[in-house]
């Protein structure tokens, strides 16, 4: 058998790194599609309310599901609307007023911008997401400034607890 030279040798190495097998996408494609399904799905059937670290909710053993709604946050320094800031807790409480101006105009604003058909315009519904140890009078103030702009459906956020077993 004759030896092959230096640069047939080279040559069929070269041929040989070219004709490996390519990477099959159908499987990896096959995978990814199942995860995204999985997600969609997933995410879809609750409903995740934004809480910053500085808020401590109180507990609930309500089994009822949220709708998405306005989403009012009281922390210890301030009151925020979908995230936006509309005024200081500290004024709140330094107020006489039984109201929040600014909270009742951010409210209508919001109102404002929604695109939900009329009946559902008639009902408005807000869920306020507030520490366990806010005071009870920054509360009262946001509960009044809601119902002025008519926001009738109001729903505090909590943590959920489970039911205690009953012994029978």
């Amino acid at each position: 058998m004759k030896e092959l030279s230096r640069r047939a040798k080279r040559m069929e190495r070269h041929h040989k790194r070219k004709n490996q097998p390519a990477l099959n996408l159908v499987s990896l494609m096959d995978i990814f599609t199942i995860l995204v399904f999985f997600l969609l799905v997933s995410s879809s059937n609750v409903q995740q309310l934004h809480t910053s670290k500085e808020i401590s909710l109180p507990t609930s053993i309500s089994a009822a599901v949220p709708k998405e709604t306005l989403v009012i946050t009281i922390t210890a320094r301030d009151v925020l609307v979908q995230g936006r800031r509309v005024i200081a807790t500290s004024e709140v409480i330094a107020s006489d007023d039984p109201m929040i101006a600014s909270l009742v105009d951010e409210l209508n604003f919001e109102a404002g911008k929604s695109h939900f058909s009329t009946v559902e315009k008639k009902v408005r519904n807000v869920t306020i997401i507030g520490d366990k140890k806010i005071p009870y009078e920054v509360l009262s103030k946001i509960l009044s400034s809601c119902r002025e702009a008519g926001y009738t459906r109001i729903s505090f956020a909590a943590v959920q607890k489970s039911r205690p077993k009953s012994e029978g």
